[in-house]
């Protein structure tokens, strides 16, 4: 961006436009699904545990691939392997419209998670890689608004295609928008790499071993029981694996990701409170739009006409949430935002019934959008402009793995909670347990808060020290 017009050069606005197209695919897809699992389940004759595996095998390999998707693009070159991660989704897409069966459709779901893993920590590092620190909230807050409007229709269009049309539209809609963004993508977007020329396959393998076992052991917990000798060896062997990898990584000369990053005040405080925006947002979205079909008795459209006002927060105030953050700065903004979505999950905990009418927990759903837009765009900021711009790639890598993370765990924390304290059964059962589910999301959201308190208070649009060219594996860390 001109610092002297405030207008984004042709390189970074083509840059700008195509990670946000990759992103709303992404984004787009994995919500559509969810309004059109009871038509798939009636298509393909599919039980409720593999309707859930619809879902889990796509969030599994984008959680676990994340940062293997990071290192590809350092190594092998970020354009290069954003347009094979798009490929890799697109070819993946067809392959869903065109399951026979749904261990075909489940099978096809984790390839696509796959292709998302390379492409969403690439996109965000080509964006910060183009533009410079004291604009790069403002292109945040771009790249969130228009995923926002994947967030904003995704509810609706599913909803539309289930009864409107067959489900496999769905993903044939990747189709044109894949094939375009390739071909535009290897035109107008530079090829970059990384600092590291050699590929880490010991750290690749101790990461992706670990991060599938944390994630397994989330997504099986609640069906397979937390106590049970399949849960406690998967995140015990995980969390193992994860120690190992810190090990590895402070002894290899070329580490995927430098250990140094966590001495940086702003990368370690920054990752956890996302993290639990990301557990806030997920934990509330997984019963919000059943909420209005189980007790409401709404159909899936105008669940999804119910959920637009919440969901269109996200496109509205994302670029402006952006644009200010470059001004005051990344703290006030997380904290504040996790405040607004801890308030506003407490006020829907405490007012949630089964005469509750929609206008009652209105004002709580616009309040706790606006709180989650808010702190989605500092909190990306802060951990990017932590780094140097050459370790952008790592810094994303990390800072995208822990926010699939973050969405597992959110889910996983209101699925738990609400099993304990509702049920299916009843429509009061289900309303109860809504509301000790939306008590969870709002503590999580309290204690994002209180991390995000610990972050700098740093000069907006201030660039991190540039570190000595033989360091630049190595932050430096920051001043307080």
């Amino acid at each position: 961006m001109s610092t002297e017009t405030g207008r984004m050069s042709s390189k970074q606005a083509w840059t700008l436009g195509l990670a946000s197209l990759a992103s709303f695919m992404m984004a787009l897809d994995s919500l559509v699904v969810t309004t059109t699992l009871s038509t798939i389940r009636a298509d393909l004759t599919a039980s409720i545990e593999q309707l859930e595996w619809v879902v889990n095998a796509y969030n599994l390999t984008f959680a676990v691939l994340l940062l293997t998707g990071a290192a590809l693009g350092d190594r092998f070159g970020r354009r290069k392997m954003f347009n094979t991660g798009l490929a890799l989704f697109t070819v993946a897409s067809v392959a869903c419209a065109l399951a026979p069966n749904i261990v075909f459709l489940i099978v096809a779901r984790a390839f696509q998670g796959a292709g998302a893993a390379m492409v969403l920590p690439l996109s965000l590092t080509l964006i910060t890689a183009v533009f410079p620190p004291q604009t790069r909230g403002k292109a945040m807050g771009l790249y969130l608004g228009l995923t926002g409007l994947a967030t904003f229709s995704g509810p609706f269009i599913g909803g539309a295609i289930a009864q409107g049309l067959a489900w496999q539209w769905i993903f044939w809609l990747n189709l044109p928008i894949g094939i375009v963004a390739i071909l535009l993508a290897s035109r107008k977007v530079d090829e970059s790499t990384g600092p590291n020329n050699k590929l880490d396959l010991g750290g690749l393998a101790l990461v992706t071993l670990g991060a599938f076992g944390i994630i397994w052991a989330l997504v099986r917990g609640n069906a397979a029981g937390w106590g049970s000798a399949e849960v406690v060896a998967s995140i015990v062997l995980g969390v193992v694996l994860m120690v190992a990898f810190v090990f590895y990584e402070k002894r290899t000369p070329r580490p995927m990701v430098p250990m140094g990053f966590f001495k940086l005040r702003a990368f370690s405080t920054a990752n956890p409170a996302n993290f639990l925006v990301f557990a806030s947002l997920y934990g509330t979205m997984f019963f919000l739009a059943q909420y209005f079909q189980v007790v409401k008795g709404h159909g899936p459209l105008v669940a999804g006409l119910m959920l637009m006002p919440w969901t269109g927060t996200l496109m509205v105030c994302a670029p402006i949430a952006g644009r200010l953050v470059d001004k005051v700065g990344e703290r006030k903004f997380v904290v504040g935002g996790l405040f607004l979505q801890a308030v506003s999950m407490a006020w829907i905990a405490v007012a949630i019934d089964t005469n509750t009418s929609y206008l009652e927990i209105l004002p709580a759903l616009v309040i706790g959008s606006v709180g989650i837009t808010a702190a989605m765009p500092a909190a990306q900021k802060a951990v990017v402009s932590a780094v140097q711009p050459q370790q952008i790639g790592q810094a994303s890598g990390v800072f995208m793995m822990l926010r699939m993370f973050g969405g597992v765990f959110g889910t996983s924390v209101s699925v738990a909670v609400f099993g304990a304290v509702g049920g299916y059964a009843t429509a009061e059962s289900f309303a109860e347990g809504f509301s000790g589910s939306m008590t969870a999301v709002a503590i999580l959201a309290f204690v994002g808060m209180l991390i995000g308190l610990a972050m700098p208070s740093r000069r907006p649009g201030a660039a991190p020290a540039a570190a000595p060219p033989q360091a630049a594996a190595v932050p430096q860390p920051e001043k307080a």
